[in-house]
């Protein structure tokens, strides 16, 4: 059964302080995921010492990686990344747009790639929404239009996931599960998925939707010592099977 995981991982700078590329990555080779999903990544940056962060992981964990720069200064990145060990081709990467009334917002981006499994491409779209409830809305209404949930290349078995900064009772999630369905919904085992603030994680606010196509078999974000500490977040886990 595929494994894909959502984990934004703060820069790969822990609730220590510590900036550790190999905590982060060691956290994930343990969950043994197939496809990954990456928000917050720094490649280049000097602030975290000049390292391509998105390649760095992927290499660790033998996986190809494709990265989209939602915020570019220059010769340095930050944005989000889909690593997998399947066949995959990217199909997408670009920028959200933004709330007009407030331009000094942080921009935001999304990342779409195909991932062949048995036979079949699986849709896997990666991203990351900002704070502000209106601006949150706007990407939203954007991700679920023509430009990429309806773009007439998105059929099949679909997986949108990320870190959408909204909780169920948000109307990005309502936006949302209009066009897809949330993994969380479709299994009946009750354990743990809040995700936010990962020492203590009280709010739902990474998500994965998927397709009918997508047969969910375990959502759960793993609270365990070494996910406490590697960045903010928790790491969302899905277990899948395509029908």
């Amino acid at each position: 059964m595929p494994r894909i995981v959502t984990y934004n991982v703060h820069r790969c700078v822990g609730n220590d302080r510590r900036l550790d590329v190999g905590r982060v990555t060691e956290v994930l080779a343990a969950l043994r995921p197939d496809i990954v999903a990456l928000q917050e990544l720094d490649v280049g940056r000097a602030r975290t010492g000049g390292v391509d962060q998105a390649h760095e992981i992927a290499r660790r964990l033998d996986m190809a990686c494709h990265f989209n720069a939602a915020l570019t200064v220059e010769e340095e990145h930050y944005g989000d990344a889909i690593l997998t060990c399947f066949p995959e081709r990217l199909i997408q990467a670009a920028p959200l747009p933004g709330y007009g009334r407030i331009p000094q917002l942080e921009p935001r981006g999304a990342i779409w790639v195909e991932v062949e499994i048995d036979g079949a491409w699986v849709q896997v779209i990666n991203t990351h929404l900002g704070l502000v409830p209106r601006e949150q809305q706007i990407q939203a209404q954007w991700l679920a239009g023509p430009t990429w949930l309806e773009h007439p290349r998105c059929k099949g078995p679909q997986v949108l996931l990320g870190d959408f900064n909204a909780t169920a009772t948000s109307v990005v999630y309502r936006t949302l599960t209009a066009k897809l369905r949330a993994a969380r919904r479709l299994v009946k085992s009750r354990e743990p998925t809040s995700t936010f603030p990962s020492q203590m994680p009280v709010l739902r606010i990474d998500h994965l939707f998927v397709s009918p196509e997508i047969q969910v078999g375990k959502v759960f974000a793993p609270f365990e010592p070494l996910t406490r500490v590697a960045s903010d977040h928790l790491p969302l886990v899905m277990d899948f099977e395509l029908s």
